[in-house]
């Protein structure tokens, strides 16, 4: 990796510069945004070309870090669901109200397809209104919440 600081400009906007180079805004994307939560960023520049790539954010300074992080908070918008509420019926489209880590949400499933297992404990669901909730691990969910999402599974 290729040494680099990171700051905030006047205007809160994330500066990259390179070692002996010229400093430019940068946005964090993540390559893999759930799989890899704490790697695989890319520093994207003002023309959409990558500047800096960023295998491990552990790898990072520790103030360099928490810059990245914070701008991927800012960026990223998928509340994790805790808890399934209930749900409007067992038959799509149906209205599910659930608590999630950004507090209680409805959401609008149009059919089964709609809930995407993600790995073993992992699922995304898709909002009928393109937002997408995830379910960090099915397994943590209580017992109700379980048996409810069975249902669709």
């Amino acid at each position: 990796m290729t040494a680099f600081t990171l700051t905030r400009n006047a205007f809160g906007k994330l500066i990259y510069t390179p070692e002996g180079g010229p400093a430019e805004e940068v946005v964090p994307v993540r390559a893999f945004p759930i799989h890899a939560e704490s790697g695989h960023i890319s520093l994207v520049g003002p023309g959409g070309h990558e500047l800096a790539w960023i295998a491990r954010l552990a790898e990072l300074p520790p103030e360099a870090r928490e810059l990245v992080r914070e701008e991927l908070r800012h960026r990223e918008f998928m509340p994790e669901i805790l808890r399934i509420v209930q749900v409007s019926g067992y038959v799509t489209p149906t209205t599910w109200t659930v608590e999630t880590d950004r507090g209680e949400a409805r959401l609008w499933l149009k059919s089964e397809q709609d809930i995407r297992r993600i790995s073993h404990t992992r699922l995304l669901v898709s909002d009928g209104h393109g937002i997408h909730f995830l379910i960090r691990n099915v397994e943590r969910l209580d017992r109700a919440s379980r048996r409810i999402l069975d249902r669709f599974l």
